[in-house]
């Protein structure tokens, strides 16, 4: 009789249930086949005793599901509820394929409450960490005018556009963000290899050196603490940084206008605001979202704490009974052909509709500037290394000039 092994497993039975604890059999498929047999449906199933099979987490890391995973995640529920398959079905297929763990947890406890009774958009709501508050709220409109698969086919639409934009600006920072580091690497080698062989050769020829031979002599003979520290102080100011931008709006709308009004960089975070913002909204206001929730929604959803602010005072002006585009022309990060086609919209009924058209224009306007920024800054950053690394290499060679002088002299 082959030795038996003992399994931790998690498991959904026939009423919607999740069930976790251990079970003895000779493998893997023996074990689910057991569970099988009692009624329960397996969804993980890990042997004990192998250090490697341990969930090993990190604090602040292995938390956060990518927006690529929620946008698979909406496709395929989408396409699941329009076949007429049930939520409690849909779910439970979806927790068991997904390979994002959060995703996964967060999957199995909404199934759990929907199958309590709870709506959907309530249970995804009490993980407002997973799932988007734009997502929760299209799902709570498509649950109210009973066309939840419509909401989802929409949400999946939006998540894959919004994937696909970030995308492209993750590909447009990529070169000078390489380059940056590769210059770092350059300066780093220089003063720890070049620099040492340079300044014996000083001290046997003799003479003074220039200022700035001398700053490298100094960096290169510190670097033992100098390196370090620099990493240390990036670190900790990248994690103050963070920390700061999420407990703290002010913070927030501080960097957001500075980012908005950088020389290169402005335009294109201008552009991508305005297209999250005009999806959103004509998004939320497309499937019966009222637009006071749909303000706030869309404030907290796009990213830019500017844009946030400037819906809290619409929606001031809108329960005040003025127009939505008189009130956004009073915000500069709005241009004008927004405005104008919102205020087209407005007139004619079709607001959702010159929303999504402007959504569209700047999905455009997002990929021309992706595209001319990634053009344009490459040579940039290749003049900027050069005259990193040239400004050094001379650095090091002037002392030769007033060493031969000497020498000639002598």
């Amino acid at each position: 009789m082959p030795a038996t092994k003992v399994y931790r497993y998690s498991s959904i039975d026939s009423a919607g249930h999740r069930a976790k604890g251990t079970v003895e059999a000779p493998n893997e498929t023996a074990a689910g086949h057991l569970l099988k047999q009692r009624g329960e449906t397996p969804l993980e199933l890990v042997e004990t005793g192998k250090g490697l099979s341990m969930e090993i987490k990190l604090p602040g890391l292995g938390n956060r599901v990518k927006l690529k995973d929620l946008a698979v995640f909406s496709r395929q529920f989408a396409t699941m509820t329009a076949s007429g398959m049930s939520l409690l079905r849909s779910l439970a297929i979806l927790e068991e394929q997904c390979a994002s763990p959060p995703l996964k947890r967060a999957l199995g406890e909404v199934r759990t409450d929907v199958a309590g009774g709870a709506s959907l958009s309530g249970s995804m709501a009490k993980h407002d960490r997973i799932f988007p508050r734009l997502v929760i709220a299209m799902v709570r409109a498509g649950e109210t005018g009973g066309m939840i698969d419509r909401a989802l086919e929409q949400v999946a639409e939006t998540l894959e556009k919004d994937t696909a934009l970030r995308g492209k600006i993750k590909s447009a920072m990529t070169y000078p963000a390489i380059v940056l580091s590769f210059t770092f690497v350059l300066i780093a080698a220089v003063l720890i290899f070049i620099v040492p062989i340079f300044e014996d050769m000083f001290k046997n020829l003799g003479g003074e050196l220039p200022a700035v031979t001398q700053f490298l002599v100094d960096a290169s003979n510190n670097m033992y603490w100098i390196g370090p520290s620099v990493l240390a102080v990036g670190i900790t100011t990248a994690i103050l940084y963070r920390r700061q931008h999420r407990s703290s709006a002010d913070f927030r709308l501080k960097v957001d206008k500075i980012k908005v009004r950088l020389p290169v960089f402005g335009s294109l975070f201008r552009k991508l605001a305005m297209s999250r913002f005009s999806r959103n909204l004509g998004l939320l206001l497309n499937v019966g979202v009222p637009v006071m929730q749909a303000l706030t929604v869309v404030g907290e959803t796009t990213g830019n704490e500017v844009i946030n602010v400037a819906m809290k005072d619409v929606q001031a002006a809108v329960r005040d009974g003025q127009p939505m585009s008189s009130a956004l022309r009073h915000h500069t990060i709005f241009p004008t052909m927004v405005t104008q086609m919102i205020e087209v919209g407005e007139e004619s009924g079709q607001i959702s509709q010159m929303l999504d058209k402007v959504a569209d224009f700047y999905d455009r306007e997002v990929d021309s500037a992706a595209e001319s920024l990634t053009a344009s800054i490459e040579p940039i950053m290749v003049l900027v290394m050069g005259a990193i690394v040239g400004g050094m290499v001379i650095c090091l060679y002037m002392p030769m000039f007033t060493i031969g002088q000497n020498l000639q002299s002598n």
